[in-house]
């Protein structure tokens, strides 16, 4: 029964991990202030003495896949705004659920913070939802924005 259950389990992170993600810009319809998951105190928070703010957004729609990152970080350009960038599945899905109250972030020098937060993510051939450990990794010198899964 264990061998069956680490099985299915490795398969779902297999199908997780298979899935792209995508940085989409804040000037897309995913973007507006209005879906700042409520409470904001709950569903936001800052790293790098606030230089990095991140939250939660819940689209509502579509259901199965309405939840996305946000993250605005440096660099700033010339008219001293920051870098955004909203993290989904892609343009038109986010994610099913996000676990943002346990948002963990650790920093190396050498690539730079890395925020990781379980996430899970709507399977349409089974009607399911796949857990996966989604990571983003941003470099404060470029605002590039790396996302990926983690195998927990």
């Amino acid at each position: 029964m264990w061998k069956s259950l680490l099985i299915g389990a490795g398969l779902a992170l297999c199908a997780a991990a298979s899935q792209a993600q995508a940085v989409i810009d804040c000037n897309g319809w995913q973007g507006g202030a209005r879906n700042i998951a409520e409470p904001w105190e709950q569903n936001s928070t800052t790293f790098a003495n606030g230089a990095i703010r991140v939250a939660l957004l819940d689209t509502v729609e579509p259901a199965a896949a309405a939840y996305y990152l946000l993250v605005i970080h440096p660099p700033y350009d010339e008219l001293g705004s920051p870098g955004c960038g909203i993290i989904g599945l892609d343009e038109s899905m986010g994610f099913s659920s996000m676990d943002f109250g346990a948002l963990s972030a650790s920093y190396d020098p050498a690539a730079g913070l890395t925020l990781r937060v379980g996430v899970e993510i709507f399977e349409p051939d089974t009607g399911g939802f796949d857990p996966a450990i989604l990571a983003v990794t941003m470099n404060q010198s470029t605002g590039d924005l790396s996302p990926r899964f983690e195998i927990p």
